[in-house]
């Protein structure tokens, strides 16, 4: 028998592929969160970039949570990753709304003049706000559950 003629009592079918469509194999940074959870986890954190971006920074105190209570309300039943994130966002964002709500009450009530301390302060929350929600959005990507440093748990 020669090299070029097949064996007979090999047969003839070409080695099984891998599924086309199956289920996903979250790669080595996730911690086990599937694609779809990290996804929907950072856009619990983005959309109150949304929010915020949309109102001007005005709206704060309203526009900033919704997005992330919407997602939470969406997925909190399907995906645990995404309950998790989605409370921290909605937690942290009403902790900020909350900060910003009481700089505008003191602002009122000094008729302006406490603006000179409010102000600095109030664009110190702006950037931790700006910066913690980036960071937060990046980890949920990646599949590791954040933890805003300062933050009410409000819900749980």
């Amino acid at each position: 028998m020669s090299m070029t003629e097949p064996d007979s009592d090999t047969p003839l079918v070409p080695p099984p592929s891998a599924p086309s469509s199956g289920p996903l194999i979250p790669d080595a940074n996730s911690n086990g969160v599937s694609a779809e959870e990290r996804q929907w986890a950072m856009i619990a954190h983005l959309s109150a970039l949304v929010g915020g971006v949309v109102t001007g920074g005005w709206g704060h105190s309203l526009a900033c949570f919704v997005g992330p209570l919407i997602v939470w309300q969406m997925k909190k039943d399907s995906m645990p990753f995404v309950d998790d994130q989605g409370k921290e966002a909605l937690n942290f964002n009403i902790t900020v709304g909350i900060v910003f709500v009481a700089l505008t009450v003191f602002t009122v009530v000094t008729f302006g003049i406490g603006m000179l301390i409010v102000g600095p302060i109030y664009l110190a929350t702006a950037l931790a706000w700006l910066v913690f929600t980036i960071i937060a959005a990046i980890k949920a990507h990646d599949g590791i559950a954040y933890r805003y440093p300062i933050c009410l748990r409000l819900i749980k």
